[in-house]
């Protein structure tokens, strides 16, 4: 009997070392929210940061740690956090979207938010989502592979974070609302940034242009996150190659590049090694666009410099040579162009059994003007809009995750041709529990065509095919790569193009889908999926916790 219970005791033991391992370890951050001046561009003016920084504070963890996050808003107006790529399982009450997981959390109150980090291992970031407040409310997210495991390349010296964004000299909720107001563009920003700072090529910039000290022979992993508003970026390092190893918290078959593209929501992890003669070396993004209107194409610049420098100052510094601002084939190309990694400890699991397939066409629209005082600025008097599957979707006063899972009627309905003028609603698709979803998402040119930055919330998906003009049912699928294809959270559609993913429907909960260029947000580019529970209580949705912020 003695025997026994040590046994039973020694199990026990052993049953919550397993636990506690598989658990990994528990983190807590604060993050402060509130209004600080700075000065960019010969002015100066108030934003939105957490905890007094921009970009904000980088969270560091293991694969299959836990983060708790309480967000204390100290700003001017309600906003929500979410952690772009995670994904969140069973629990979409953490996602972040405003009144889509959740009401925004008002001024004067704090929500803690649990950040589950099970399968993802690389680079993601976190941004508000509210509005347009992610312009100056963002951050990394590091995931370092798990105790006994390591990268699957060799462990680089060192590792660097940039983050590509974007900065308005006017308020950026100004900016949006005087937009809607009108039914025009809002807008376009005043610079580029790396983390924060425009660069040497714009006025009252150079004193402030980061720089990243790296050491000669030695290789670093760059951790590269496009946190810009609405532009899409090549990116580069002055006579350097990149070799791409990573893409939203997944890796990568090694990828050798002179640049990359990049679109907003999309991370990157690029191995770059100091090989090149001593000196500076500029790194700069620059804009990618292919649609009419044209918005600031100056390319944003660090500095890459090389320890123990020559005394000597350079005359002039190397620019990366990046491609034309508007290179749909360059981009197109380098899309296709991904591999998964698809190893042995980092499989890919493309789902080959599909029994859910959805077309959607992704479109710019124009909708009637609504402005009491005449017309609006969008075409012919219209106002500017944006749908998928000619739906312009409205977000609703509740958030659809309590409306779901209270069963509030009138706040969402289950989900015809494609025309100028879409109707308008807050549509959602439903979902069974597991099944195996293939989504053709099809460019279009109702108004004008462009490049689409979509992006999946609760969910990696894997991009099994991508081509040019119009989805063909019968052909297209014949070309589909599904032995490696990319694992990805947010993707670019080729203009006038189809790109399509699949995954699995095994994460019940509200889960948000949009167009990551945040105008085309604002213009009804987005809908949302609802994922049912399957038949067990680890298939089905955790209870929401204690505390929610309310829905006014």
């Amino acid at each position: 009997m003695i025997i026994l219970e040590k046994h039973s005791v020694l199990l026990v033991i052993l049953s919550f070392l397993v636990i506690c391992k598989s658990q990994g370890n528990f983190h807590y951050y604060d993050f402060v929210l509130k209004e600080k001046n700075f000065t960019k561009l010969c002015s100066t003016k108030s934003i939105l940061t957490v905890n007094d920084s921009f970009p904000g504070p980088t969270i560091r963890v293991q694969k299959g740690d836990t983060a708790f996050v309480t967000v204390h808003n100290q700003g001017r107006y309600g906003v929500t956090i979410h952690w772009h790529g995670v994904r969140e399982p069973r629990d979409p009450w953490s996602d972040g979207p405003e009144n889509i997981t959740q009401c925004p959390i008002p001024p004067g109150t704090s929500f803690t938010q649990k950040v589950a980090f099970t399968l993802e291992e690389g680079t993601l970031w976190w941004h508000a989502h509210s509005s347009w407040t992610r312009a100056t409310v963002h951050g990394a997210i590091v995931i370092l592979p798990a105790n006994g495991t390591s990268y699957p390349f060799r462990k680089p010296c060192g590792q660097k974070i940039l983050i590509i964004g974007e900065w308005h000299k006017g308020d950026v909720m100004q900016i949006i609302n005087a937009a809607r107001a009108t039914g025009g563009e809002p807008n376009a920003s005043d610079a580029y940034t790396i983390n924060g700072q425009p660069g040497d090529f714009y006025n009252c910039s150079k004193e402030t242009t980061r720089r990243f000290l790296v050491d000669y022979g030695k290789t670093y992993l760059f951790r590269i996150i496009n946190a810009a508003m609405n532009e899409e970026h090549f990116f580069g390092v002055a006579n350097h190659n990149l070799i791409v190893v990573g893409v939203d918290g997944s890796y990568t078959k090694p990828l050798n590049t002179n640049f990359i593209m990049i679109t907003p929501g999309q991370t990157m992890d690029v191995l770059v090694s100091a090989n090149q003669p001593k000196g500076l070396y500029y790194i700069a993004a620059s804009p990618f666009y292919d649609g009419i209107n044209m918005y600031d194409n100056f390319p944003t610049t660090a500095i890459l410099e090389y320890s123990e420098n020559c005394t000597k100052l350079p005359s002039s510094i190397p620019m990366p040579v990046l491609p034309a601002v508007n290179d749909s084939e360059t981009v197109f190309n380098f899309t296709k162009s991904m591999r998964g990694l698809a190893s042995q400890d980092h499989p890919a699991n493309v789902p080959l059994n599909v029994t859910r397939k959805i077309y959607m066409t992704v479109s710019m629209n124009e909708l009637p003007c609504q402005n009491p005082n005449g017309s609006c600025l969008g075409p012919n008097g219209t106002r500017l809009a944006s749908s998928l599957n000619n739906i312009s979707f409205q977000i609703p006063q509740i958030d659809i995750l309590q409306a779901y899972y209270w069963n509030i009627s009138g706040v969402f309905r289950d989900t015809g041709s494609t025309t100028l003028i879409p109707s308008t609603g807050t549509r959602v698709l439903m979902f069974d529990y597991n099944e195996v979803v293939e989504l053709v998402w099809q460019g279009t040119s109702v108004l004008t065509a462009e490049n689409h930055a979509m992006h999946l919330h609760g969910f990696s998906f894997f991009v099994v095919g991508v081509g040019t003009g119009n989805f063909n049912n019968v052909t297209d699928p014949k070309s589909y790569n599904l032995i490696d294809p990319p694992e990805v959270n947010t993707i670019g559609l080729p203009k006038n193009g189809w790109l399509a993913m699949r995954f699995v429907a095994d994460n019940p909960g509200v889960w948000y889908m949009h167009c990551h260029l945040e105008r085309h947000t604002s213009w009804g580019m987005d809908t949302v999926l609802i994922v049912r529970d399957g038949v067990t209580m680890q298939t089905s949705m955790i209870p929401p916790p204690k505390y929610m912020p309310p829905c006014s």
